[in-house]
């Protein structure tokens, strides 16, 4: 039995920084073979990474995305495009490597793992199974979970990352999970006291009157529930979903091992907003990567100050814009690390 009072980050420490790190790949930089800053943001990622892995020589292979699926029970109020069913059907098409991110992790070697968290029917063969339940409860009614299945799905997270991306040197977030922009609406509202009409976007592509049906629903979830935003594990009990609730235990625990994590989209960003109200320095470990088009992700990216590495429009979830993302700090990494230095080339800078 899980106790309701616990939570779960008593065997987690999340060190700070190394500053001497980060000095010592910016100086790195300022020796390569390139006027000075003109990698850009390249130049700032590697010697970010640096300061969080504690090492002026940073990398991200392995990479390994975590991509975990969990069904909601709001989804009865009709706020998604799709059936509740699509959740577990696309967990199989994850599993059969038929997924978007599938083949973006496959184009750029990054492992995924996909988690059943919580969904609906039975637990297919090849997935890691965290199921805490058949989904959770309909949130406008009642709260989403027990407080006991809060704090089992965010210390289910932390098995996730020992038990399947112990040895990554990057870690990016992934989910699925009909419903779940309206669980991450509520608690982007909470976690950011934003309005939840600034913060709910169109999801899966619904139309203008089911959008406001999904503001009303995710107000009146609030109201009935009244989580308390000073504390994480209400808010999930209330409003949140177990996929939401492992990745924030999932990124609790990589940072703790100074693994850096790359964001996704709005869902994992809601999941990062989670985890860093349990313990504030994980912002410090945190990249992100593309700006979805959902509104409440800019809020959310201001909240946990971070800047999104590009905007192609995307809003597909899955961890799609983590994989890509990915490549990308691999490239400032590679780059930090194999350009040669003006006196390695034997170059004269005088």
């Amino acid at each position: 039995m899980v106790d309701t009072e616990h939570t779960p980050t008593q065997e987690l420490t999340i060190p700070p920084l190394d500053g001497e790190a980060r000095t010592a790949a910016m100086d790195r930089q300022a020796q390569l073979t390139k006027p000075p800053g003109s990698l850009g943001r390249l130049e700032t990622m590697a010697a970010d990474i640096a300061a969080m892995q504690s090492t002026p020589t940073p990398a991200v292979d392995p990479a390994v995305v975590v991509t975990m699926a969990a069904d909601h029970g709001v989804a009865a109020e009709g706020v998604s495009a799709y059936p509740q069913s699509i959740t577990a059907a696309m967990v199989d098409n994850l599993l059969e490597g038929g997924a978007a991110v599938n083949a973006l992790c496959a184009a750029t070697d990054i492992k995924n793992v996909v988690v059943d968290m919580g969904v609906a029917g039975d637990v297919p063969d090849g997935v890691v199974d965290h199921r805490i339940a058949d989904g959770s409860r309909n949130m406008a009614q009642e709260p989403a979970m027990t407080r006991q299945q809060a704090v089992a799905a965010v210390e289910a997270g932390h098995a996730v990352f020992k038990n399947a991306a112990a040895d990554a040197r990057v870690v990016g977030l992934g989910e699925m999970g009909i419903a779940n922009t309206t669980a991450s609406a509520a608690i982007t509202a909470l976690l950011t006291d934003s309005s939840v009409e600034a913060v709910t976007g169109h999801g899966t592509g619904i139309d203008d009157e089911t959008r406001a049906r999904k503001v009303t629903v995710i107000e009146r979830a609030i109201e009935t529930n009244n989580p308390d935003p000073s504390d994480p594990i209400s808010v999930l009990q209330a409003v949140g979903g177990f996929e939401i609730a492992g990745l924030a235990g999932f990124t609790l625990a990589a940072a703790s091992h100074r693994v850096p994590v790359v964001v996704d989209g709005f869902i994992t960003g809601a999941a990062a907003l989670v985890a860093a109200a349990i313990s504030p320095r994980v912002t410090d470990y945190l990249l992100a990567s593309h700006a979805s088009v959902e509104p409440g992700h800019a809020v959310q990216l201001e909240a946990l100050d971070l800047e999104p590495c590009f905007d192609y429009g995307m809003r597909l979830g899955e961890g799609t814009g983590a994989a890509l993302a990915i490549g990308v700090y691999r490239s400032a990494c590679v780059a930090h690390r194999e350009m040669s230095t003006f006196a390695e080339a034997g170059l004269e800078t005088e």
